[in-house]
Formats: structure tokens, C-alpha cells, sequence
């Protein structure tokens, strides 16, 4: 395994500062892993390299990578280092890719048996986790419009039923209490990672039996007191307990790792290490077992929205794993995107985030001072930016994640680019954000659900997305599928590109970030959405006869003349 604590600092252990920010975010990832050992960084199989042979050839090639050459990786595994010219990627990755009609979870589990292919989740096998920071705006988000929507703008006084802890799912107690003061009660079916939790300060209380949790999440509701409380049972036992104590809370979702009902989400009554035991000598029955606990719970999310909590999905296809599991209206459930987060990505507003190279907290004050400079007329920066310097604990390198939309990302990196340039930065800093973003991914059951033309499955837009950012220099360029229990359900596309100082940099921190914005606005303008197509207005994107901007319409500029 690399050894991450090389990696910050001035020097370079590579032939460029491009190629040793992949390196250290690479060992970045495997730092804040949650299982670095099997090189699995998040979501229970999500990895960052096949296996260590492979790991150990990506860093051997990163150290040796030299500008003008792009180095290529298959399913976390080293295939090649090619020439292919001054403004190329230095690496180009592609994940867990498998053709349609073969797509499955079935095929998906066989090859990778057999050594021949990996899920890099969205942000692990491409080296671009931050840890549970990296979708904690995305969480405050989704929470705050739900506040704004039902409860007068506030989550105080309000109770909210989640579970999961894991890599993601422990930025829910930070958003809904912390941030949002409101409180919440998480079910964790691993009690070690419930405490953990506990220790680190992400919850408040832990409790083993949930009428001891319920009761103290309760008396802190009713005081309009902000808390987090974990339970260490199985989700669907926190539901149906509280159906069964005739407790309603105010908002019930589930961010488990649902996705996965073999590496992921347990079954009910069944510890982690039997699990484990049982994915070993029988997987077929632990996925069986995991599908009637999932059902049983999604069942539990249904009654409980029928009296009167606001339910929805959070995006990790519990919906589609019950409704094959025979649960009738499963997905009839809001999905969190659609219901919440569309407008903001019609507009190219999505999870970008930075990672400072030096290791040094005052690099990341210095680039969250930027922001404050740069925007000190939008509010939502603003806003963001004061929660996350209270709130935010460290996780590996330095990092920030705030949700900023097309031309914002450019005009920061840009400046970030000028204060490496000029010294007043410790080293270079890596630009990158989640694959969920505007115009990034294709999944027809989270970010593409309800798209007002119908066209939910068209995964052409991340292709589209990883070409432009291929063409326009980002350093590195992926594109990934679903693995697992994915399989079949999405295609996505990642991007990083560095801020060395160099004018070479800036060229690319411009061009990259302007194309993987401007393609989230069209995407969504193609498909209708208004606000996308006010902001392709706006912008200037798009073609005059395009939906983005018809001809006549007196909201559409007029095209400027080509030289």
C-alpha cells in the first residue's frame, strides 16, 4: 500500500505536480478508506485498484508518468502508458463497464470473482473521495429545501428517521442536527461503526434498544432541542418499532448501502461477521435474506408516509430492489433529486470540491476566504461556507466541498491558480466533484428520474461529459458504470484537474470546468427543465435552434459574430 503520509509537502515523488496530485489523491482515498486493506474505499465495494498488484503498478506508473503521456487504467487495473500529446489527460479510467444485455449483478459478481473487474463506485476507483464530507452539502441541501418545503424553513422541533453510518451516511446527522438543528434518529445494524460514530462526536448518543433511543430523541424534539441519536438495530426494525409504538417522525429516508444486498445491506437479525460468513459459503441466501429485510423496511417507509411523514429516497436504489422484491408501490416513493435537488442542477449547481495537495490547513483557509471574496453577493457560497469552517472535520488531506455552478467553478480555480502561482498557497491544490453531478451521470432511478421529456435512460450526456473533459485537458477523466447490485443502473463520468500555477493549468482549469458545467445546463435544457433553459440562456450555450435558446424567443441573446 502507498504510503500516504509521504504525500504532503513540497516535494515530488513524481516527474510533475499533475501526476503527483493523482498520487496523493490516490493515497488520499486509501487513507480514509473504510476497509483500506481490501482497497475498498466506501459503500461496503467500492474500491480504489483491483487488487494491491494492480495498486502498486498505478503508483510505480504515476511516479514514472511523463508529460505528453496519459496513462490508462481498466477496472483498477494498469493497461498501458501511451503517448498522446502536451494537453492530454494524465490518466483516463474506466470502471466496472459492462455492455447492456449483460449488465447484471449476476455477471458482475462472476467477473469480478475471477479478477477480471471492479466497481469504483462513483469517487473510489477514480481517487476523488473526501470522506463523508464529500456529499455533506448535498445532504444539507436536500435537508434544507425539505425544511424550506414542509416545515417554514427549520428542522428544530422536528424528528427525522434515517439509517446508515457508513462513509455517506454519516453526513446525516451532521446536516439534519448540526446544521439544520433539527433531530435524528439513525438505525446502524453494525454496532462497532455506531460507536465509532459516537466516539468521533458525528452522533450524541448511542443506544442499544430503541425505546432508550426513541425516548431521548423524543424529549429532544419536544424541547426544540438539536440531536443525533444512532440505534444499533436493523433499519427496518427502527421502522416497524416506531409504527409499532405509533411514533410518526417528520421525515423518513435511508441512506444503508442498499445497493449492494451482498457486500451492503444486512439482513435482519444477522451480525456483520455472519454475514460475512454467509457471503462466503452461500451468497445467494444472504442476498435473499437482505431482499426480505429491504422489502419488510421500504413496506415500513410506505405505512408510515401514509400517516403523514414526508418520505423519499436518498439515492441508493432501495426503491427498485424492493418493487422487484414484490413491493407494489415502492417506487412511487419521491426520489431525493428530483424532488429537491433538480433546479439547482438545471443550473449547473452540483457537488464540486477542492483538495489541497500541501497537507496545510491554511491553504484551505485561504481558498474558503477566496470564496467568501469572490461571492460576496450569493448568498447560498456565503451560507455554505461559515457552516462547513464550524462544522466540517478533517478527513485525510485538507478539502473542501461547496456546490457551485457554471462559470462560479472556473472563476475559483482560476484565482486558486494565481495564489499557487504566487506563493501565497503551499502547493498546488486538485479541483474535482461527485459523478452525481448535473450533467455527469444517467441513473433512471436517482439523478434522471422524471426528467420532464422522458428520456431518464439516455446515458449519452456522461459520455458526452467525459469526451469534452478529455478534450479539454482535465487531468483525469473516468467513466464508470454500476457494479454489484448497480449493475445496469448507471453510468457516470468523473473529472480532476489540477491548479499548479502554471499557465498550461490554467488553460485546463478553464476549458474543463466551463465544458462539465455547461453540458450539465444543456442536458437539462434538453430535456425541458425551465431553469436550465433560462441559464443556457443566460450563458450563451447551446445552439440558437436549440431548446436552449430557440430563435424568437426574446429571452435568448443574440449570438455573438465569429471572428
Amino acid at each position: 500500500m502507498p504510503d500516504a503520509a509521504a504525500g504532503p509537502g513540497p516535494g515530488l515523488r513524481c516527474r510533475g505536480w499533475r501526476q503527483e496530485a493523482i498520487l496523493r489523491l490516490l493515497e488520499n482515498n486509501l487513507t480514509i478508506a473504510e476497509d483500506p486493506e481490501r482497497l475498498v474505499v466506501y459503500a461496503a465495494h467500492a474500491k480504489a485498484a483491483r487488487d494491491h498488484e494492480a495498486l502498486a503498478g498505478i503508483v510505480a506508473a504515476l511516479r514514472e508518468l511523463g508529460e505528453g503521456e496519459t496513462l490508462v487504467v481498466q477496472s483498477g487495473k494498469p493497461i498501458a502508458v501511451l503517448a498522446t500529446g502536451p494537453r492530454a489527460p494524465a490518466v483516463l479510467l474506466a470502471n466496472g463497464n459492462l455492455v447492456g444485455r449483460w449488465s447484471t449483478p449476476e455477471v458482475f459478481y462472476d467477473l469480478e470473482r475471477r479478477g477480471l473487474i471492479a466497481w469504483g463506485g462513483l469517487t473510489a476507483g477514480c481517487w476523488q473521495y473526501i470522506g463523508s464530507q464529500g456529499v455533506l452539502q448535498g445532504t444539507y441541501e436536500t435537508f434544507a429545501q425539505v425544511a424550506r418545503e414542509h416545515f417554514g424553513a427549520t428542522l428544530r422541533g422536528r424528528l427525522v428517521a434515517t439509517a446508515g453510518l457508513g462513509g455517506m451516511g454519516s453526513a446525516q446527522p451532521l446536516a439534519i442536527t448540526s446544521m439544520l438543528e433539527g433531530v435524528s434518529l439513525i438505525a446502524e445494524a453494525d454496532p462497532d461503526k455506531a460507536r465509532g460514530r459516537g466516539e468521533s462526536g458525528v452522533v450524541d448518543l448511542v443506544c442499544d434498544e430503541i425505546d432508550e433511543a426513541l425516548d431521548a430523541a423524543l424529549r429532544a424534539r419536544d424541547a426544540g432541542r438539536a440531536l443525533a441519536v444512532a440505534v444499533t438495530v436493523n433499519a427496518a426494525d427502527l421502522l416497524d418499532g416506531l409504527l409499532a409504538r405509533d411514533v410518526v417522525p417528520d421525515v423518513v429516508t435511508d441512506l444503508t448501502a442498499a445497493h449492494d444486498l451482498r457486500s451492503g445491506y444486512l439482513p435482519a437479525g444477522m451480525s456483520p461477521a455472519q454475514a460475512a460468513a454467509l457471503r462466503e459459503g452461500d451468497p445467494g441466501k444472504l442476498e435473499t435474506l437482505a431482499l426480505a429485510t429491504l422489502a419488510r423496511h421500504v413496506r415500513a417507509m410506505l405505512a408510515l408516509r401514509a400517516r403523514g411523514a414526508v418520505v423519499f429516497d436518498y439515492g441508493n436504489n432501495i426503491r427498485p430492489h424492493a418493487a422487484a422484491a414484490g413491493v407494489a408501490d415502492a417506487l412511487s416513493i419521491d426520489i431525493f433529486t428530483a424532488r429537491y435537488l433538480r433546479p439547482l442542477f438545471s443550473r449547473g449547481i452540483g457537488p464540486f470540491r477542492w483538495i489541497c495537495l500541501s497537507g496545510e490547513d491554511s491553504d484551505l483557509d485561504a481558498i474558503d476566504d477566496l470564496c467568501l471574496e469572490l461571492f460576496a453577493e450569493v448568498p447560498r457560497i456565503l451560507n455554505w461556507i461559515g457552516l462547513a469552517r464550524a462544522h466540517v472535520r478533517r478527513q485525510g488531506l485538507p478539502a473542501r466541498i461547496a456546490w457551485l455552478g457554471h462559470g462560479e467553478r472556473a472563476r475559483l480555480a482560476l484565482a486558486v491558480n494565481a495564489a499557487v502561482a504566487d506563493g501565497r498557497l503551499a502547493a498546488p491544490v486538485a479541483f474535482t466533484r461527485d459523478h452525481m453531478d448535473s450533467g455527469s451521470m444517467t441513473h433512471p432511478n436517482i439523478i434522471t428520474e422524471a426528467m420532464p421529456d422522458g428520456s431518464d435512460a439516455i446515458s449519452d450526456w456522461p459520455l458526452l461529459d467525459a469526451l469534452l473533459n478529455t478534450a479539454a485537458g482535465a487531468d483525469l477523466v473516468a467513466l464508470h458504470a454500476g457494479g454489484g447490485g448497480y449493475a445496469g443502473y448507471s453510468q457516470s463520468a468523473g473529472m480532476t484537474v489540477v491548479a499548479t500555477g502554471s499557465a498550461d493549468a490554467a488553460a485546463r482549469l478553464e476549458a474543463a470546468l466551463n465544458v462539465d458545467t455547461a453540458i450539465g445546463v444543456l442536458r437539462h435544457a434538453d430535456a425541458g427543465c425551465p431553469e436550465a433553459r433560462e441559464a443556457a440562456s443566460q450563458h450563451r450555450l447551446g445552439l440558437p435552434a436549440s431548446p436552449a435558446g430557440r430563435p424568437g424567443d426574446p429571452a435568448t441573446p443574440a449570438p455573438e459574430p465569429r471572428s
